[in-house]
């Protein structure tokens, strides 16, 4: 069924997003988590692709890691703007191969990624540093995609345990995710070790980024509650959502790059302290405006609706709305847009949201001219959370007694400022989503900062307050106060 057509059915009243649910909308849902485990990253379209360090790599062939974003950074970042302006990372056959011959990492023999086999390189050997040999010995895979595989696997010299993503590398083009990791230094953003080249027999060439190891991601997190019939406690989405932010902030205004494919899976977290980390930047682009990119990005449950449409002069908002649907998610135990493709995931957004003015269309991509949509109203947002989780109830009732006390439980313990923020991220109009900085201000996040808050486990939470003086650059003093509470307002503490 097109998009015009379930369009129409569901403004006609044929099919309803009532708490009724039609035979479709339960064997969608229904099946989710089957699609969620079969899932691969082969594919732009795959709503879930791979878990953990998920493998995958933008398929813009021409790129540019220079030039400034679309949200551009304040005057006072000038370090990192001058890193990637003398970088010129324009991915051209052989393209100024001598410039950074010494930042090349060593390249070693062997395809390393079978239990037990060892792989052992060099680090160091620049700005005065000695070079040393590291050896790894492979473990288990703990990710795969069709273009390459991350494994887990034990430093012989320290005992250290590390995360070594593995990619085809073509020789002929410089590796863009690499480039923008070695910018990257936040405790919200996974942290590259370094990197070598690895080869193989049939000459393939392979680059080995080595990261640091988070055995859990907030995919599998959410995936636990769920299977007990419970949901997520509420300082866990609060304290999820509210890293996820901060790590947005630090990559928009601080690096200047749009990360292209926030979703749970690629969101990792310590099971214990709950510090929250961004990965996987094989996606991951610097926006130069006036520069066109690809619209098919961005895993699809995920995918902002200006994608969509086709737009190409995208901003950094894009991952705002990403950032939108795993809050969502999060707070209902399953994804808000489950689309079964491109197309009808516009119709899951359109059933929520309604239908998009010519103005809200004209803001998403002022070169679609095609405006010929049903009006369909939108759903109030207090309204979704009974919609679907009564979609919930309706195929769980049929196994068990409990739905109705979930139901119940869920009802009392959705936050209104909660709700508030989810609507504030998931606005049609990019230019209307608020910013990563602004989000991190939000009062659905007050709890985290009481000075008497802990996790559920009784630990104290992980760090959240201790912004560099780039994070908050171009800040109001009003903004600054509400970031960042009085018990740790000159103090330097990261509560």
């Amino acid at each position: 069924m097109n998009v015009m057509r379930r369009l129409k059915s569901i403004a006609s009243g044929r099919t309803s997003i009532s708490s009724d649910p039609g035979v479709d909308s339960i064997l969608k849902r229904a099946k989710l988590d089957q699609d969620s485990d079969n899932a691969s990253s082969g594919g732009g379209d795959d709503p879930m692709q791979v878990d953990q360090n998920s493998v995958s790599q933008s398929t813009d062939m021409v790129v540019c890691v220079a030039g400034t974003s679309s949200n551009a950074p304040p005057p006072a970042l000038t370090t990192v703007d001058d890193q990637l302006n003398q970088m010129r990372l324009r991915e051209e056959p052989n393209a100024n191969r001598h410039e950074d011959k010494d930042m090349e990492p060593p390249i070693v023999n062997g395809c390393g990624t079978e239990t037990g086999q060892v792989i052992t390189t060099t680090i160091g050997g620049r700005d005065g540093k000695p070079k040393q040999t590291i050896s790894y010995m492979a473990q288990r895979v703990v990710g795969t995609g069709s273009f390459g595989v991350v494994f887990q696997a034990k430093c012989l010299e320290t005992g250290e345990q590390v995360a070594i993503k593995k990619v085809l590398q073509d020789k002929r083009y410089k590796n863009r995710e690499l480039q923008i990791m070695r910018l990257q230094d936040h405790p919200n953003v996974v942290r590259l070790r370094h990197s070598f080249f690895s080869t193989t027999d049939k000459d393939e060439l392979y680059l080995n980024l080595v990261l640091e190891f988070v055995p859990e991601t907030v995919y599998r997190a959410l995936k636990h509650y769920t299977k007990m019939n419970q949901h997520m406690p509420v300082i866990l989405v609060q304290l999820y959502t509210y890293q996820i932010c901060r790590a947005l902030n630090y990559l928009h205004r601080v690096v200047g790059v749009c990360h292209r494919d926030i979703k749970p899976q690629n969101l990792l977290v310590n099971s214990q302290t709950h510090q929250l980390k961004i990965c996987d930047f094989g996606s991951a682009k610097m926006l130069v405006p006036g520069e066109p990119n690809i619209s098919y990005i961005c895993s699809r449950y995920y995918r902002a609706p200006e994608l969509i449409f086709g737009a190409t002069e995208y901003t950094n908002a894009i991952d705002m709305w990403s950032g939108g649907c795993v809050m969502a998610e999060l707070l209902l135990g399953q994804p808000l847009f489950p689309g079964e493709s491109g197309i009808d995931q516009l119709v899951e957004i359109i059933k929520i949201l309604g239908t998009p003015t010519r103005e809200e269309i004209r803001c998403m991509n002022p070169n679609y001219t095609e405006f010929k949509f049903p009006q369909i109203k939108a759903h109030p947002w207090h309204k979704v959370c009974r919609l679907i989780v009564g979609e919930c109830m309706y195929m769980v009732k049929m196994i068990s007694n409990v739905a109705q006390k979930i139901v119940q439980i869920f009802h009392k313990r959705m936050p209104p400022e909660a709700v508030d923020l989810v609507s504030r991220l998931l606005q049609y109009s990019p230019n209307l989503r608020c910013t990563a900085l602004e989000a991190c201000a939000h009062p659905f996040f007050d709890d985290l900062r009481d000075p008497n808050v802990s996790l559920p486990n009784g630990r104290v939470l992980p760090p959240l307050f201790n912004f560099t003086p780039q994070e908050l650059a171009g800040a109001s003093t009003e903004l600054r106060q509400r970031l960042i509470p009085a018990h740790c307002q000159g103090t330097g503490s990261s509560s």
